[in-house]
């Protein structure tokens, strides 16, 4: 299974998880019939302009193609579908789940897919009932305050967040949202941001559990290290490490796996001169190139996808990719004697 997020709650295109009208198209994107490669005289034969809609939709393709189906994802899914059905009973104290690790190895992957879970299977519950909101979204700011906070919960559900709102309203209006729209997963991303050293990340803290209290919902946390973070210092980080469990995020060796997410991201290319197999026979060149990071994985692919269709080469090559430049956290990690072979090739 392929589909969006990215390592970010926004995929470029104006699809925002952390607005319910965004979380639903990536929903429905999600179950949606999935895009086809013309074949190739059906393409010679278009006219300009389908031949450039139909280029575009090829290109919005790749740049929102994401590999998921990993096993830290189907971890993900599986903890956290088990708490949500152990939560359906519990009055208080309900226990909720953390995804942690380094940067760019799929938090926000694992994040959303559990929540697109979650959606899927109360939809089939609950056939009909738009008025239901099963899932809540939201990324927490930099420094953020309780205000804050309240307000990411408000602004997801099309609250009106003024000036003048102070958190008690905006804390009101939130709980009684979710509570007549039956949410029972609320996920928060990038929690790293709270810093339980200050007195404003402590008291954002307090919101989040305060929230967790008065919402009859299983709440999932990702974020950056968060097991080495001041989030599970002192008391405040004693109650979550009593209520949270965890679930780490990492690079991924070459083994079995890694290749196989490489030759499903290549079965959904939509590439007229790529032959198929020749990315998966790259696959361990990808994985010294990308130090087995899936955020730098889909990056390099999806660019050299991208690349393929607007130079007209219709195709990814080991040139290809070596011309999508590396983040910088990964150019630092990778050894010179590999970056100088790369710049050989």
């Amino acid at each position: 299974m392929i589909t969006s997020p990215a390592d970010s709650p926004d995929d470029g295109f104006g699809r925002q998880l952390t607005t319910l009208p965004g979380w639903r198209e990536f929903v429905s994107s999600a179950v949606a019939e999935p895009m086809v490669t013309l074949p190739q005289d059906e393409y010679d034969a278009l006219n300009k302009e389908d031949k450039y809609t139909y280029d575009d939709d090829r290109l919005d393709h790749h740049a929102r193609l994401q590999v998921v189906a990993t096993s830290t994802v189907r971890h993900t899914v599986t903890c956290g579908r088990r708490l949500i059905i152990l939560n359906r009973g519990a009055i208080s104290a309900r226990r909720g789940l953390i995804v942690t690790g380094r940067a760019n190895t799929g938090k926000t992957i694992a994040l959303a897919q559990l929540g697109l879970a979650h959606e899927l299977q109360d939809r089939r519950r609950h056939p009909g009932q738009d008025e239901r909101i099963p899932v809540l979204y939201i990324t927490v700011p930099p420094a953020a305050t309780p205000r804050m906070i309240a307000a990411e919960f408000a602004r997801f559900l099309g609250l009106p967040v003024r000036r003048s709102s102070n958190i008690t309203d905006l804390t009101e209006a939130v709980v009684g949202v979710c509570t007549k729209a039956r949410t029972g997963l609320v996920l928060v991303d990038e929690i790293h941001n709270i810093s339980l050293h200050t007195r404003t990340g402590a008291e954002a803290s307090d919101t989040l559990k305060y929230f967790s209290e008065r919402i009859p919902a299983t709440f999932a946390y990702a974020g950056i290290d968060i097991e080495d973070s001041s989030l599970l210092t002192g008391t405040r980080g004693d109650q979550i490490a009593a209520r949270f469990t965890s679930v780490a995020t990492h690079p991924f060796p070459y083994n079995a796996e890694w290749k196989a997410l490489v030759a499903q991201m290549e079965a959904n290319l939509l590439l007229h001169q790529h032959k198929p197999g020749t990315l998966s026979r790259l696959n361990r060149f990808l994985h010294t190139r990308t130090g087995g990071m899936i955020g730098t994985l889909s990056h390099q692919v999806r660019g050299a996808a991208v690349d393929a269709i607007l130079s007209g080469t219709e195709k990814i090559t080991k040139q290809g990719l070596l011309a999508v430049d590396l983040d910088i956290a990964s150019r630092r990690k990778r050894p010179k004697s590999t970056q100088a072979q790369d710049g050989a090739g």
